[in-house]
């Protein structure tokens, strides 16, 4: 595997809403909105914030997004994190995060905010890893009402 992160651009959001989907297929509970992602949501996240598209050579196998909180811009919210299912198991993931968080060092934002969801509680050992803790007083903004509210884990950058 020849492991590339990329900073996405306006034009990408078809090529990441096409991810999200890929990702969150047969492992994501249908309920969830990334099943129904499109490009225009996609284009207004990567305009409001940012994102990363995570590529094997020139394929792409995966994406993740960040968007500032309305109230408290020093804090991102990381969302729609995923891989698609043929690379899965790999950790590749990993590369994402690690992205997110150097691009928000840079930036010098404060915190990082993550949602996991009810159904993947494995993850919670995975952010664990990188720093982020548990912050049950905390709800995640672009939490879908049509499901369990999320576990919201944070890391802060700045102390």
């Amino acid at each position: 595997m020849d492991i590339i992160v990329r900073e996405a651009t306006a034009e990408d959001a078809p090529l990441i809403a096409e991810l999200t989907r890929k990702a969150w297929a047969g492992k994501v509970n249908v309920t969830s909105s990334g099943h129904r992602e499109t490009a225009v949501y996609v284009a207004d996240h990567l305009r409001d914030g940012g994102g990363f598209i995570l590529l094997d050579g020139e394929t792409p196998i995966g994406s993740v997004r960040w968007l500032p909180l309305d109230a408290e811009p020093d804090v991102w919210e990381i969302l729609r994190m995923g891989v698609v299912a043929d690379y899965r198991g790999t950790n590749l993931s990993q590369h994402l995060l690690e992205a997110v968080i150097h691009h928000a060092l840079a930036a010098g934002i404060e915190e990082l905010r993550l949602a996991v969801r009810n159904d993947q509680p494995k993850l919670i050992d995975f952010y664990t890893a990188y720093e982020f803790t548990l912050a049950e007083e905390l709800e995640y903004s672009h939490a879908n009402p049509l499901e369990p509210a999320p576990l919201v884990m944070r890391r802060m950058l700045r102390h």
